[in-house]
């Protein structure tokens, strides 16, 4: 008995004490409700409990009491107190550092509530690849952040990965995407117990220099949280889609359709269109769903 206590103390300490993925937000940049969006929108501004944030994530590590958030969007200062509520206040109000994609609106401009005229934070690490930080060390209001050491930028090698403690370390790769101001960056995160890939935005998968269903199937990788911004064609009928393109989540499906479902069950569609019927079908996600795939929760674990 003596023994078994202790196994079991050690087993209950590791569950506790692994490092684990909150998601913060799941909608595209303009959030949901979107602006200007009637329709499904006016029964999340009725309720907000069909309201969703921008895609966001937090990586907690429950042996130091620390987390990094990943992208830094509109609703930050909001997606700040609900990780607060979601962990009980265990950890810090604001992250260790920001980790951004890239300078598309719901990915950096939370950053301004880090300045004087809001939080007025000192030294927030932001992590990112060179041109993102070059955008924002000449572009104000951002260089304000940095000429008063508001934020503390990070310059990021791409495929070259840092260890942020002792346990974790990221990886930083580019995916084509409309990089006017920035390039864009995926990442690769490994922890302790757990693999995960964050691609929020990219234009297509056949764009890539690389293979989304080896980087999916890789051993390390328990969680590829994949750009799923619109369904299929025709979602936006009042602009031509190759203005924003994006793989529809039926041409992700179409890739993976042949491949196991263990690999199907690795993927959690994210960064949804406020006119993405996953965001509000019920029939629609239960047809994914009984496919092998996962939607993104905002507010789930996965650990």
């Amino acid at each position: 008995m003596k023994y078994l206590t202790i196994i079991l103390f050690c087993f209950i300490s590791y569950s506790n004490y692994g490092q684990k993925v909150i998601v913060l937000g799941i909608a595209q940049d303009g959030g949901f409700p979107h602006i200007g969006c009637q329709n499904e929108c006016l029964k999340a501004h009725r309720n907000s409990n069909n309201a969703r944030y921008i895609t966001s994530l937090a990586l907690i590590d429950p042996a130091s009491k620390k987390w990094w958030m990943f992208e830094a969007t509109p609703d930050m200062d909001k997606q700040l107190q609900y990780f607060r509520d979601l962990t009980d206040g265990e950890y810090p109000y604001l992250p260790e550092g920001i980790f951004v994609t890239h300078a598309h609106i719901g990915h950096y401009t939370g950053l301004m509530f880090l300045g004087k005229e809001a939080f007025g934070a000192q030294s927030m690490k932001v992590y990112a690849l060179p041109k993102m930080i070059d955008f924002l060390k000449t572009n104000g209001p951002w260089s304000q952040l940095v000429e008063l050491g508001n934020i503390e930028l990070i310059s990021l090698t791409q495929d070259q990965a840092i260890d942020i403690n002792e346990h974790i370390s990221a990886q930083a790769f580019t995916v084509p995407h409309r990089d006017e101001f920035s390039e864009t960056a995926g990442f690769k995160v490994l922890t302790r117990n757990k693999g995960f890939l964050f691609i929020p935005d990219i234009d297509k998968w056949f764009k890539w220099d690389r293979n989304i269903v080896e980087m999916v199937s890789s051993t390390d990788i328990d969680y590829a949280f994949l750009d799923a911004t619109f369904y299929d064609a025709g979602e936006l009928p009042n602009r031509p889609m190759n203005e924003v393109p994006h793989p529809f989540v039926s041409e992700t499906m179409a890739i993976f359709d042949g491949e196991s479902d263990y690999l199907k069950r690795k993927i959690h569609f994210i960064h949804l269109n406020h006119t993405n019927p996953l965001l509000f079908d019920k029939r629609k996600r239960s047809e994914i769903l009984k496919k092998g795939y996962k939607i993104a929760e905002q507010g789930t674990t996965y650990d």
